[in-house]
């Protein structure tokens, strides 16, 4: 990369962390994004961005179909250039935005996958609660399944973010919003014996930190770190496959609704801007219904 698209990338980062506030997670997909890109137009000797042109992003579609990418994957691609280009020419590093005419692909309809009651308490016995990461692994399991947070928001948990006596812990949602969220006696209780004896005993191996979950090494857990305890302990349970980054959270309001919590709580709990992000679990929670109906009823 020369030195101008370098601080076009540079500068635009910059602009999605500070005036858009995305998280880190999100800003390592564009910049993975644009600079595949970029490392196209390399191979396609196209020597700057000014001068990249709707066919040459044709190419660049036609290349990343060839590779049999999911849909999903290419539509961000796409939406990740067009908002660079956007930008480029907003700031007039650029004279037009040759992605402002492409259309994102539609994305398969897929249901959310999440567990069924008898599978999750399998995720709860692989857990070894004589141990200050088994006690760390009990709590994180809980505490996900009881209040549907994101995996990003739970390694962003501190100690002051839990309230023990109200049951309810504040979580730091996109775009700097916050909210309150209770959670049950379990979770409680697999919290009180992590923060009582695990956390203590983990912490006294790193320096101090205010965050709730820690690492082996005493440090603060991170996101990629959540997702390979999740994945380590469906490998030590009987259930098969990877589990899904929101899969808590998926069964998390599935398993509300089945049990007839309205969908503006669930909602409010989830965090979701828009009510429609949350009707896709009505219809998850059909496929519950039907399911459990078939396995229980004398006469299914």
């Amino acid at each position: 990369m020369n030195q101008n698209v370098n601080v076009s990338l540079k500068l635009f980062i910059e602009y999605l962390q500070i005036e858009k506030n995305y998280s880190q997670y999100t800003l390592e997909h564009y910049q993975h994004d644009i600079k595949e890109f970029l490392m196209f137009m390399s191979e396609q000797a196209i020597p700057d961005l000014k001068t990249v042109e709707y066919p040459d992003v044709r190419v660049f579609l036609t290349m990343l179909f060839e590779k049999k990418l999911a849909r999903k994957s290419v539509a961000r691609k796409i939406s990740s250039l067009r908002s660079f280009f956007r930008f480029l020419l907003r700031e007039e590093f650029v004279a037009e935005n040759p992605f402002a005419l492409v259309s994102i692909p539609k994305a398969e309809k897929k249901l959310p996958e999440f567990f069924y009651e008898e599978e999750l308490q399998q995720l709860f016995e692989a857990c070894d609660e004589s141990t200050p990461l088994g006690q760390r692994n009990k709590a994180l399991l809980e505490l996900l399944y009881a209040t549907g947070m994101r995996v990003s928001e739970c390694s962003q948990i501190r100690i002051k973010d839990l309230d023990m006596y109200l049951s309810t812990v504040l979580v730091h949602g996109k775009g700097s919003k916050e909210r309150y969220i209770p959670f049950g006696s379990f979770a409680q209780d697999a919290l009180e014996t992590y923060i009582t004896n695990g956390r203590k005993e983990l912490l006294s191996k790193g320096s101090s930190t205010e965050n709730l979950f820690l690492n082996a090494r005493g440090g603060p857990l991170t996101a990629r770190g959540i997702r390979e305890i999740l994945n380590k302990l469906i490998e030590k349970s009987t259930l098969t496959g990877k589990i899904h980054p929101h899969m808590m959270r998926h069964t998390f309001a599935t398993h509300l609704m089945a049990n007839g919590a309205d969908m503006r709580t669930v909602q409010e709990l989830l965090g979701h801007a828009f009510l429609s992000s949350t009707q896709v679990y009505t219809h998850v929670t059909n496929e519950y219904l039907k399911k459990t109906y078939m396995a229980h009823h004398p006469r299914a």
